[in-house]
């Protein structure tokens, strides 16, 4: 039989696989989308429909060029007077500001909601895992995962959500654009994709730094974890400049990948500045050497490129922070799925089987992930009820494995273990432990009071 942890005693696993993460779990999760991304393409809208104005604007102030413009506000029942224009244009700003300000709070809400939601659903799963595969975890690592690496989730989801405001944004500006200029907005597009292009190899690179902070940050944990249960020892054998050393060097592993991090942003900030500039210089060169455009209309398109240029930025630095970023939402969602893979089967209600006589053990063998020989093999044994009975041996002999095996928190690879002939297996295990009292190596005490502390197995009792 298998021992990969994942895989190991199939009698647990469910018969399909786990529904991995999605956005959108409820309907108030999808309206919540909806809305934001309503607000974005508004934002987007009215920030190109601004700029638009300034053609009319321009012309009222007696340049050329604005009449097309001018007679389609007509045609829509809007002033083409300057003083009305300015109001117009005023409104347009006001009513686009407080659109940004509900788009960023409709943002956060998502966001916020999001990552408690994965942090919720993964700690649930870790709480309803079978002991087996929670065996083989490191409980640094999984603190890590639920507390930094969630997070980082969290970045990656914000970063998303102002890339596609930044992306709809753009869209409105590129559609002021063609409705003033299409000859300058195509060569504008063509150039400027021409310069996003060039930064695909440090998106790879950013990734490639996010993995490397994952297992720095994992590996912070494991020694923090590591040191403060054994602060005793080493203090008695005199460690703890070794101790010390040992996490100051991860901490410099981790501020390499940061610093690797921050400065491919700014060199990417730095080129896309040095691209922008080039863009904007030939747009002007054409427009006034070669296409003899009106000043009417070239302005506008400047306000346009101007404009667009920080927004490109702000792109460039989002899909960095997301690639930096995804690999720790690989990681949580990769906890997620592995942990309701090997979820408990669990009936409510069902009444755990009653000890009058002996639990018996037949043959039962246990074998771990990563070990040459099995935990325990072929045991055979009865446990007389209503009497003591003391399991001794060496270090690594099977006892622990073999309390796990008689509390219900494990069930064997094979062989059997039976509570008066009853076989504890399947949802039996999970009634079975409601009956066993267990008391671990270690004392865990609780950050409560001494009383919920004795009543935290039985909130109820007097």
């Amino acid at each position: 039989m298998t021992s990969d942890p994942a895989q190991t005693s199939a009698h647990y696993l469910p018969s399909s696989q786990p529904t991995p993460p999605r956005l959108f779990e409820s309907a108030s999760q999808g309206r919540q989308a909806a809305w934001l991304a309503l607000l974005m393409i508004l934002a987007g809208l009215t920030e190109g429909f601004g700029i638009v104005l300034l053609v009319p604007l321009l012309s009222a102030l007696g340049e050329t060029g604005g009449g097309r413009i001018a007679t389609a506000l007509s045609g829509l029942g809007l002033p083409t007077r300057l003083d009305l224009l300015l109001a117009l244009f005023v409104a347009v700003a006001l009513f686009r500001s407080a659109i940004v300000h509900q788009r960023a709070l409709a943002a956060q809400q998502f966001e916020h909601d999001l990552i408690d939601r994965l942090r919720g659903r993964a700690w649930a799963a870790l709480l309803r895992c079978d002991w087996r595969v929670l065996m083989g975890m490191r409980r640094s690592n999984t603190a890590s995962l639920l507390i930094s690496r969630v997070d980082q989730v969290g970045v990656y989801v914000n970063q998303g959500l102002q890339a596609l405001a930044t992306l709809v944004t753009l869209g409105g500006i590129g559609l002021a654009a063609l409705t003033i200029s299409p000859l300058m907005s195509a060569a504008a597009l063509v150039l400027g994709s021409l310069v996003m292009l060039a930064f695909h190899s440090m998106r790879r690179r950013a990734a490639i730094l996010g993995e490397q902070l994952g297992l720095a940050y994992a590996d912070i944990h494991s020694q923090l974890d590591e040191g403060l249960s054994a602060l005793r020892p080493i203090k008695s054998l005199g460690r703890e400049d070794a101790v010390s050393a040992g996490l100051a060097h991860q901490f410099s592993r981790l501020r390499k990948a940061q610093i690797a991090y921050q400065r491919d942003l700014g060199l990417g900030q730095m080129a896309l500045q040095g691209g922008g500039a080039a863009v904007f210089a030939v747009l002007i060169w054409l427009a006034l050497e070669r296409w003899h455009f009106d000043i009417a209309v070239i302005l506008p398109i400047l306000a346009l490129l101007v404009r667009s240029l920080p927004l490109l930025g702000n792109l460039q630095q989002a899909a960095l922070a997301c690639a930096h970023s995804r690999p720790a939402a690989a990681d949580a969602l990769a906890l997620i799925v592995q942990t309701e893979a090997a979820h408990e089967p669990g009936q409510p209600g069902l009444a755990p089987p009653t000890l009058y006589h002996a639990i018996r053990l037949e043959d039962a063998t246990v074998r771990f992930a990563g070990t040459e020989g099995p935990a325990l093999n072929s045991i055979s044994a009865s446990i007389p009820a209503r009497g003591i009975t003391a399991i001794v041996g060496p270090s690594g002999a099977g006892k622990s494995t073999l309390a796990d095996l008689i509390g219900g928190l494990l069930s064997p690879d094979s062989g059997a273990v039976l509570i008066d002939g009853v076989r504890l297996e399947g949802p039996l295990r999970q009634a079975w432990r409601s009956r066993v009292a267990y008391v671990q190596q270690d004392p865990v005490l609780l950050s409560a009071s001494l009383r919920d502390n004795l009543r935290w197995a039985a909130p109820d009792a007097s």
